[in-house]
């Protein structure tokens, strides 16, 4: 006669055996038709109220959670991945913390799967313990997202004390959280409108975002370099007009200005070679992109963080921010920026060399990208067209490790590309000269290397700098160096001129 251990068949509460490891009993499992596979029905209300599996959630210790809430009902790892659809080996690794979830999507369905309670869900926005709190940053992405928190963050961002604990960089479950936060945390409800004075009007506010577009035409022709200050100073001035705003249609629309001006002012700062400081700046964008309500704004803020992630971060958070970013548009007429954020996911992708992955996301921007722009695509995305996608294109094959896949695409996309936009032409032309050199074409790489340093000569980018060093690296190793002197000469001198001012 089988012993049993007070354990109870979750479906007929008929007694397990202490040798079923399952949830079931056996003639409930065979009459599910499964003959021995767990069957998964959910996870119980008193599991949840586990005080355990609640800190856990609080927390974001998923595996942790899922070890509290498998255990609380009765259910087996087997019976587990029935019910999320994870792997058994997988759910075993998290429970161990040898592995963690790793972006929105994920969470969110894990959590969707088990059926979170609703009345649970604000357990998500409470502030992590200090054991999980991100110490890269100093920030928490539970802290509330409202408006005020959104004007102390970018105030410390562009202005505060900087110590050790900000500046690292924010990455992986850390970074996560903010982009998860983002999605789910309320917007902000502000007050009625008052006829107080000193109050921002729509033609002050019109100018404001006038300036900020007048600051982005200046970057993609001349560079960042003598941009910053005047970035800052003009978003300090909006911070301030947003403290000021005591209605709600007037905050909302200077959360507006004010998540394209970070985002603008954080861009400059990561091209200024400050890429901590950057993506702090990016960080406070997304919060005032949430109070703003526009979810392009949220998507901008995103794909400037898959920038951070992809090329001195994790690439892995590129993917994640970027899928994260087309969700929140998905109901948006905007192929032109549902390109954009599907080019920063290619080039996550290319640099973890998933080349299908990449290959698909590229395809699917560039058949975007020939629809034009449509009914909800921002203006701010103008720079969208052929010659930038193929250009993203060919950098993907170059981190693929295909210079001369990535060396036709970079020609075919010289044509598409604007003269007017110099800055961008330099960068993509540097990499083009990088694909010819390794793809065995020295002549052309040259060639194509003097054009990169007559732009350059009028731009002032730490990162176009970095692509020229980068670009002049690649030559030195050519063979017979005659070919590539001058072009080594050339470049030396106008990176020493840049080293003296």
């Amino acid at each position: 006669m089988e012993k049993t251990v007070g354990r109870k068949c979750t479906k007929c509460d008929r007694a397990l055996s202490q040798y079923n490891t399952t949830a079931v009993c056996g003639p409930c499992s065979r009459a599910a038709g499964n003959s021995g596979t767990p069957v998964a029905t959910g996870i119980p209300d008193r599991a949840w109220r586990d005080p355990r599996a609640q800190q856990a959630l609080a927390s974001w210790d998923f595996g942790q959670l899922l070890l509290v809430l498998r255990r609380r009902s009765g259910m087996s790892q087997m019976a587990l991945r029935s019910l999320t659809g994870l792997t058994q080996s997988f759910i075993s690794d998290l429970e161990r913390g040898h592995k963690e979830l790793r972006g929105a999507r994920a969470i969110i369905d894990l959590l969707n799967s088990l059926g979170l309670p609703a009345d649970l869900r604000p357990l998500l926005l409470a502030p992590m313990s200090e054991s999980k709190r991100s110490a890269s940053v100093g920030i928490d992405p539970a802290l509330p997202w409202t408006v005020d928190r959104m004007v102390a963050e970018l105030e410390v961002a562009v202005g505060g004390t900087m110590n050790r604990r900000n500046v690292l960089a924010l990455s992986g479950a850390g970074l996560m959280q903010y982009v998860l936060q983002s999605t789910i945390a309320p917007t902000e409800a502000t007050a009625a409108p008052s006829p107080a004075d000193g109050q921002a009007t729509d033609t002050l506010i019109d100018s404001l975002q006038a300036t900020t577009d007048a600051l982005r035409q200046l970057d993609a022709t001349s560079g960042s370099g003598a941009l910053l200050p005047a970035a800052k100073a003009h978003l300090n001035v909006v911070l301030k007009l947003v403290k000021s705003a005591d209605d709600d249609r007037t905050r909302r629309r200077l959360a507006a200005v004010t998540a394209d001006t970070a985002m603008q002012t954080g861009w400059y700062t990561f091209d200024s070679g400050a890429h901590t400081a950057g993506q702090r700046i990016f960080l406070g964008a997304l919060r005032a992109a949430h109070a703003s309500g526009d979810p392009r704004l949220t998507a901008g803020a995103l794909a400037f963080l898959a920038i951070h992630a992809y090329s001195v971060g994790d690439p892995r958070d590129a993917v994640s921010a970027a899928r994260a970013a087309r969700r929140g548009i998905s109901s948006q007429d905007a192929p032109a920026l549902h390109a954009m954020l599907l080019t920063r996911q290619a080039r996550g992708h290319a640099r973890l060399r998933e080349e299908r992955e990449a290959q698909a996301a590229l395809e699917e921007a560039r058949t975007l990208c020939g629809r034009g722009t449509g009914e909800h695509d921002p203006r701010w995305l103008y720079w969208i067209n052929e010659g930038e996608i193929l250009g993203q294109m060919g950098s993907c094959w170059l981190d693929l490790g295909n210079p001369a896949r990535a060396a036709s695409t970079f020609d075919a996309a010289r044509a598409s590309l604007s003269t007017d936009e110099s800055r961008t032409r330099a960068q993509f032309l540097s990499r083009a000269a990088t694909a010819q050199r390794r793809a065995g074409d020295t002549d052309a790489g040259c060639a194509i290397g003097h054009e990169v340093i007559t732009l350059a000569a009028g731009i002032r980018s730490a990162r176009l700098d970095d692509h020229l060093q980068k670009m002049l690296s690649e030559f030195r190793q050519a063979n017979p160096p005659a070919l590539t002197r001058e072009l080594l000469e050339c470049g030396d001198a106008l990176l020493g001129k840049r080293d003296v001012a």
